[in-house]
């Protein structure tokens, strides 16, 4: 039997084996990073090899990083650190923005997936208050690229603030935080081969920022708590090596794509009219359940998702493809292919081979959503 295949790097990616590297030589060492003495400066050492490099990645300085347990909090730590009431976020953010903004006004998409920035305009103008938008560079589901850098220079007409959720986007394509004109920014390891459990927020020098952990001074006193020295270390190899390993892998996408309406002329590539992420590919299958793809690729060995990874177990229809219009046919089967630093092409053959007796069924009538 044929080894599995692995394309759901946007739910995880594969460790990198610089990271593993790093974290196995901290993890040979011990010290708080905050302590002064020897063992000490050490850790400290590694914590802020690793700022550098993560900084490097996005295009800040390292004084500018906010390490954290993840992408989830660091978008957590810029919603509600800010100290604005007034929030502003697009309709197809990751959960991890939409519920700690609950009660956020919503930026509505386009069909193809990106926001109206006419839109956001008109909600901008509505009100003097002070607010901060939120906006992800790249969609988890879709892989579609938002005008991040647009969004901002229009956002600081206002005085508003702009937070940008680059979890996705970082290690996929260039990412730079200042360019895009934005005062938060979150980034997560897990993303790009780093390890789970550690990401950064990176704070404009301009940004006052509320801890939301209090009881202690680290991270310059924004975000208390025993730094993760390990972890850490292994999101500063991987950014670096995301650096260094930055292409495209767009070719091996489009040409996946064709190979797939040229077998299911019936399915439908979502987000393809946009600028997207070169690793992504978000397809409908009409006439057939995504649960029911699933499990028919499991079975056969290739891995991917159906949506957002963070919710999986839940019967519930795709968020971001209700946003841009997608009707449930088409949303109950969608399927997200994504792949990265260790894919090769012949793991999109083999799910190719695996997905045609599926789309055959699906034309054919032969199977119920």
């Amino acid at each position: 039997m044929s080894a599995p295949v692995y394309l759901d790097y946007n739910a995880t990616a594969p460790l990198r084996p610089e990271a593993l590297a790093a974290m196995t030589a901290a993890l040979g060492e011990v010290g708080n990073a905050s302590s002064v003495h020897g063992f000490g400066r050490r850790a400290r050492r590694l914590v802020e090899d690793a700022r550098e490099r993560v900084a490097v990645l996005a295009g800040a300085r390292a004084e500018q990083v906010v390490f954290t347990a993840g992408g989830t909090e660091a978008n957590n730590l810029a919603l509600v650190g800010s100290g604005r009431r007034r929030l502003l976020i697009s309709a197809g953010e990751h959960d991890s923005v939409l519920q700690a903004a609950a009660q956020a006004e919503r930026i509505p998409l386009r069909r193809d997936g990106r926001i109206s920035l006419a839109k956001l305009a008109d909600l901008l103008a509505a009100t003097p208050e002070p607010a901060l938008v939120s906006l992800q560079l790249a969609n988890n589901e879709t892989g579609v690229v938002q005008p991040v850098a647009e969004a901002a220079a229009l956002a600081r007409e206002f005085g508003v603030l702009v937070h940008c959720d680059a979890v996705q986007a970082a290690g996929k394509i260039p990412v730079d935080f200042a360019l895009l004109g934005v005062d938060l920014m979150s980034l997560s390891a897990h993303k790009l081969g780093g390890p789970q459990g550690v990401g950064a927020l990176l704070v404009a020098d301009d940004v006052a920022l509320t801890p939301v952990l209090r009881g202690g001074g680290q991270e310059r006193g924004r975000r208390a708590g025993t730094e993760n020295v390990a972890a850490i270390a292994g999101f500063g190899a991987a950014a670096q090596a995301a650096r260094e390993g930055i292409g495209t892998l767009a070719a091996w996408r489009d040409r996946f794509e064709a190979e797939l309406l040229a077998c299911a002329p019936q399915a439908e590539i979502l987000g393809r009219a946009a600028p997207r992420l070169p690793n992504t590919t978000c397809v409908a299958l009409p006439g057939l359940s995504a649960e029911t793809q699933l499990m028919a690729l499991d079975l056969a060995g290739v891995a991917v998702s159906s949506g957002s990874a963070c919710s999986s177990g839940k019967v519930a229809p795709s968020h971001v493809l209700a946003a841009m219009g997608a009707p449930a046919s088409v949303s109950g089967s969608a399927l997200r292919v994504s792949s990265g630093w260790d894919s090769r092409p012949q793991d999109y053959a083999r799910f190719l081979e695996a997905w045609a007796p599926l789309a055959a069924r699906a034309a054919n009538g032969e199977a119920v959503a």
